[in-house]
């Protein structure tokens, strides 16, 4: 079939792209390729499609498939939509990705070589060619354009070949074969998709699971993602297999996707609505009972299809703040010991086993979680951890919150309740980091959470990089009681950089004790819980406290929004085969920006050699600054920087 037929077929909705397909993925140097082997007449392989009924067809995109039936892509879909973009000028209407990595080719006739627009390389230069004008306006235009410069006379005809060479693209035969029959279910094309692609990105059981939702109910996906999307308003990041994770657990109490199998799309719906509803109430109960109210805190997100579960089996709410306490009991120690770090859908199998009958569910959730980590005891050298990804970061923020410490400014309590969630908090070194390095501390120790503390904007603005020993006297003088209410030890001579590591060490004690004291409370009561306890299934944002490098990775993360390129993973912990914690970077990709097609990626704001050697061992590109990160992205996805201009 004639590559410009195809793209007809593509308009007229006789070929679409199955709902289970995953966007586009291809960056530029692969779409060069594609073209250039196809201006060589060199094979570029043969097109797979499912040949089925368009009632019933889940398809991508928002165009409905034509009447009797429909071609699904299964193989070939990055060749066909690079094509389709290059050769309309447009993406095709199931198009989900980032539209630069084939706009604005070019080909140089002399040369012979593809490259995207560069002003100060092409402009004016007639030998330079816009590929999607020669497509759409013919080979005569660009002629014109040739004769019009004397000096290229003695090369016409070559030139000429060439552009019609190119123009032919659009002409060349690429075979199609065709899955067909009425015993071609949705499994059975999904593991013909998965074998024929080995070379892509697999799909997963969770995409299996969704296709197959998709076939009876094919606005699930659209539904999903505005659920995410009202999450990602309220402040937390979450992804498709995540939420699907809890609609499996509340609708069959198991954590594998294949239980869905018997899973109909009322029941489905149905879910959905349910997995929203519990997760609202349930991050509304973290945020006001253990004050972490935004993602860089939540911890432990894969105790959340249990807690779903266990919520919708108690009819959607707790019953008193003494259940509410418990259950905050069993999901702390979850996200501190890193329950869920390893082997995911066994441990949440192992959990899920226990919620029934839901009466004592607790205490054997709670048992089950000692038997796994013996003592659940905080001890100092937990908090020996180090940046914002550290399992204790997030204990630090809570201990902040419910226990009122204050900020060093004013004087007033930190709370959410008093300062009101829409007041943002920043996270300060309370040794200066510059200070540190000057007298040759390592990256671990200076980002140490032991060295960390939360202020509000003025407070961190106005202290800055002063000395400790200077301005925590200060600080004491002025508002006493404060430096105690943020677990600072009140010796003098700790606050001297020569003795940073024993202030350290101090820290850490006291941080330990506060920390018990509060999950003693949860798991024993508190005087100051109310008996009864009510959430709003409605969520609303909270701003997430800014580190000193936060203000670059914002940055970055506004770009990558921007330019829709996937969400990384921030303050990501790298963990070893049996969920211990190698390392943490600033932010990851760890299956790669393009899945299945790249590296993991890595951004490290500060080098450290360890660190280093840990990221290679395990094939990671890693980048230190955000500028050089996103150069690599630029170029990998094809995104302008200040030398291109796309469009031209």
């Amino acid at each position: 079939m004639k590559i410009a037929t195809i793209l007809d077929q593509i308009d007229l909705g006789s070929m679409a792209l199955p709902e289970f397909q995953r966007g586009y993925v291809w960056n530029r140097d692969q779409v060069r390729g594609l073209m250039q082997s196809l201006y060589r007449r060199y094979p570029i392989g043969s097109l797979l499609v499912w040949v089925t009924r368009s009632e019933g067809a889940a398809s991508r995109g928002d165009q409905a498939p034509a009447p009797g039936v429909v071609k699904l892509l299964l193989d070939g879909q990055q060749r066909i939509t690079t094509l389709y973009g290059i050769i309309r000028g447009r993406p095709p209407r199931f198009f989900d990705g980032n539209a630069q990595a084939f706009t604005g080719l070019y080909f140089h006739l002399e040369d012979e070589v593809f490259e995207f627009y560069m002003p100060t390389k092409m402009k004016d230069n007639p030998l330079w060619v816009n590929i999607t004008e020669l497509m759409q306006a013919g080979v005569g235009k660009f002629i014109g354009r040739l004769y019009a410069v004397p000096e290229l006379a003695n090369r016409m005809e070559v030139y000429i070949q060439r552009l019609t060479a190119i123009d032919g693209i659009k002409n060349i035969d690429l075979h199609v074969e065709e899955v067909t029959g009425e015993d071609k279910t949705i499994d059975v094309v999904v593991d013909i998709f998965n074998r024929v692609n080995s070379g892509g990105t697999k799909l997963s059981q969770g995409d299996l699971a969704l296709a197959k939702i998709c076939a009876a109910w094919p606005e699930a996906r659209q539904a999903m993602k505005e659920v995410l999307v009202g999450w990602e308003k309220a402040g937390f990041h979450f992804n498709l297999d995540w939420l699907l994770r809890n609609i499996t657990t509340i609708l069959t109490g198991e954590a594998s996707f294949s239980a869905l199998k018997d899973v109909n799309a009322p029941q489905f719906q149905k879910g959905l609505v349910l997995a929203q509803d519990a997760c609202n109430y349930l991050l509304n109960m973290i945020s006001g009972r253990l004050g972490l109210d935004h993602d860089r805190v939540l911890g432990g997100r894969y105790a959340f299809p249990v807690m779903t579960r266990y919520l919708v089996l108690r009819g959607g709410k707790l019953k008193d703040a003494r259940e509410r306490d418990r259950l905050l009991y069993w999901y702390v120690h979850s996200f501190l010991w890193g329950r869920f770090a390893g082997s995911t859908e066994t441990v949440l199998n192992q959990d899920l086993k226990v919620l029934e009958p839901v009466d004592g569910a607790l205490d054997r959730l709670i048992e089950q979680l000692r038997l796994s980590r013996g003592s659940l005891t905080i001890r100092p050298e937990d908090f020996a951890g180090w940046s914002l990804g550290a399992r204790f970061y997030p204990m630090l923020y809570l201990l902040t919150r419910v226990y009122g410490a204050r900020d060093w400014c004013s004087g007033v309590p930190l709370s959410a309740n008093l300062l009101g969630k829409l007041n943002a908090l920043q996270v300060h070194h309370i040794f200066p980091k510059a200070l540190l390095y000057e007298h040759g501390y390592q990256k671990a120790e200076v980002n140490a959470i032991a060295n960390l503390c939360f202020l509000t904007q003025g407070a961190n603005l106005a202290i800055s990089d002063r000395r400790p020993e200077v301005y925590l006297e200060e600080v004491e003088k002025r508002f006493p009681g404060a430096l105690a209410s943020q677990w600072v030890p009140l010796d003098r001579e700790l606050w001297r950089v020569e003795n940073y590591r024993e202030f350290l060490a101090e820290r850490r004690r006291l941080l330990a004790a506060a920390a018990n004291r509060f999950v003693e409370e949860l798991l024993n009561g508190s005087p100051a819980a109310p008996a009864a306890v009510s959430y709003s299934t409605t969520l609303e944002a909270a701003p997430a406290p800014m580190a000193a490098d936060d203000e670059e990775i914002g940055a970055l993360l506004e770009w990558l929004q921007a330019n829709k390129l996937p969400r990384p993973e921030l303050d990501f912990e790298i963990c070893g085969p049996a969920g211990e914690v190698l390392t943490v970077v600033d932010l990851a990709w760890p299956n790669g920006v393009q899945e299945g097609y790249s590296q993991p990626v890595a951004l490290v704001l500060q080098e450290d050699r360890e660190q280093n050697r840990i990221l290679n061992q395990l094939g990671y590109r890693y980048f230190n600054s955000a500028k050089d990160l996103r150069a690599y992205l630029e170029k990998l996805v094809g995104i302008a920087g200040e030398e291109e201009e796309v469009g031209h």
